[in-house]
């Protein structure tokens, strides 16, 4: 080797020596800033803990909305996982006064009773049944066929008789979320004890793929085919669908939403309750509130929230023309305690003929609510669902302390419909004592619609000769300050218990001209010699 070749050689070699140290130092700042990512520190977020796993992904998995689910699954700490879990329940708690989380203990019962009634192959809370009865709870009216068999199918299945796997109907009279009238079948084909939803009414039907075999009326006549019918899964054949509900599209929306989390039941409504004005789209409505004695310590206050049906939007469900309104209200103390809270839809029905007429009409809803005397409030939201027309009141209120020594009354009520009950249950909506009362909150009546007057009267002093009340009661009827007329009321064959008076009369309406008027009712005991004057204010439509 020449001697330039071996100059080359050291110069290489020497510029090799002092390059090297300079790229480790160059690697090593490179790592130091972070920049090579197979030599940075991993960030690995911690696995869920069991507990909290089971708790997302069993405990709440049927009613946890998907924006709870997501939120929750980005907590970082135990700590923040128990307070989400805690504002969780709280969300759905009906009454957060109390101790007890009313919904909490009771959702923990369905499951429980699904685990012990519908296990089969599966746990209980995973079958169709337990995860209905876990959503929804106790449905309304159930009916069981739970060996199948010989089955005459219903009109709207297309009658017929046939054999049947086991089935179970579920019947709920209202669904959050889901509608009203929500009937679900179950099936069981395997025999198994595993119900599993179904699609259609076809489900289960044993003799379905059977030629000539479990045929529909129109089958059995020659006017539809039972090949079409078990291609379309899910008809009655040629003669359609008799109910709306039973339509393939129907069911598969029933199931979709039976599949989402029941809605917090009208959880926006509780929180907007709070807000003092509604934006551009109001909804009017009245509100009254009555008071009739109960006990020296409870009186039954009663809430009634009227709306003018021309207000509303009616939509087509099932060929009828309907409303929804959706109304929750909250009572509270003069300290701040909450008193009750009540929540409920209100639906309105019309065919399209008897549309016109139903929108000239009033909407009501009544809640009645057992309250200690003292000063209250009470705050209502009401909210048209098809418009998403809101209105909210807030009123102030005293529920009045009887004195058992005293003569009194409840509330004077003006009634649109005022009836007896004869020998019906006193029980639902607008129920006093053994009578049908819907008040007219408005005070507005039309010419030739009878002016109900209702009324009660404790501590009536009773005629110890006659057995009979030993009071004189007048209504009067009056007219710019004049008094138009007047009648005495007739105790005779009256059966009321005790000492409590019911007054209840219809005011012909065909004679008044359009106009203000006021009904006095004047009480006089002969015993006590008490006497009270209730008036209520009405006014005559042409």
């Amino acid at each position: 080797m020449s001697y330039r070749s071996l100059s080359r050689l050291a110069v290489a070699l020497l510029s090799l020596t002092f390059a090297l140290p300079a790229g480790l130092a160059q690697k090593k700042k490179a790592n130091d800033q972070g920049q090579d990512p197979s030599q940075r520190e991993r960030n690995v977020k911690p696995e869920l803990k069991k507990a909290y796993k089971d708790w997302l992904d069993k405990d709440v998995a049927y009613i946890i909305t998907d924006e709870e689910r997501k939120a929750f699954k980005k907590l970082a700490t135990d700590d923040e996982r128990e307070r989400f879990i805690e504002e969780f329940w709280r969300r759905r708690d009906p009454d957060p006064d109390t101790d007890e989380n009313e919904f909490r203990e009771e959702y923990y019962e369905r499951i429980a009773y699904a685990n012990e009634h519908f296990a089969s192959g599966i746990p209980g809370w995973k079958s169709d049944r337990g995860r209905i009865w876990i959503m929804y709870g106790k449905p309304d009216e159930t009916e069981t066929h739970p060996s199948g068999g010989s089955y005459q199918r219903e009109p709207q299945e297309g009658g017929g008789s046939t054999t049947t796997y086991p089935f179970e109907r579920w019947f709920y009279r209202y669904l959050p979320g889901v509608g009203s009238g929500v009937e679900i079948e179950f099936v069981d084909p395997t025999g198994s004890g595993e119900y599993r939803i179904a699609r259609n009414p076809d489900e289960k039907d044993a003799l379905l793929t059977i030629p000539g075999a479990g045929l529909t009326l129109a089958e059995e006549m020659g006017l539809s085919n039972k090949a079409d019918r078990v291609a379309n899964m899910g008809g009655v054949g040629m003669a359609g669908y008799m109910r709306e509900s039973d339509s393939p599209f129907s069911r598969l929306q029933l199931l979709a939403d039976l599949s989402r989390p029941p809605q917090i039941k009208f959880n926006d409504l509780a929180s907007a309750v709070n807000t003092p004005v509604i934006e551009d789209n109001p909804l009017n409505f009245d509100v009254r509130v009555d008071f009739f004695r109960q006990s020296d310590e409870r009186v039954i206050t009663a809430f009634t929230i009227q709306t003018d049906n021309q207000n509303l939007v009616f939509k087509d469900s099932g060929g009828l023309q309907e409303a929804q309104l959706n109304i929750f209200g909250k009572i509270t103390h003069v300290s701040g305690r909450r008193a009750g809270v009540f929540e409920d839809p209100v639906i309105t029905r019309a065919t399209t003929e008897e549309l016109t007429e139903a929108k000239g009409r009033k909407s009501a809803y009544q809640k009645a609510v057992a309250l200690a005397p003292g000063r209250y409030r009470v705050d209502i939201i009401v909210r048209d669902i098809a418009s998403g027309a809101t209105g909210v009141r807030h009123q102030g209120f005293e529920v009045p302390k009887y004195d058992p020594a005293k003569l009194s009354t409840s509330t004077l009520v003006l009634a649109v419909k005022l009836e007896g009950l004869g020998d019906q249950p006193a029980v639902g909506m607008f129920t006093i004592g053994n009578a049908k009362v819907i008040p007219n909150v408005s005070g507005t009546f039309h010419r030739g619609s009878p002016v109900g007057v209702y009324m009660q009267i404790y501590n009536a002093g009773i005629d110890q000769t006659t057995l009979r009340p030993a009071v004189d009661v007048e209504y009067a009827l009056m007219k710019d300050g004049k008094e138009l007329g007047k009648q005495l009321e007739d105790w005779r064959g009256n059966s009321d218990a005790g000492q409590r008076l019911t007054l209840s009369k219809l005011i012909d309406s065909r004679g008044l001209t359009p106009g203000d008027y006021k009904v006095e009712v004047r009480v006089r005991d002969h015993v006590s010699g008490q006497s009270l004057v209730q008036s209520a204010k009405f006014a005559i439509l042409p």
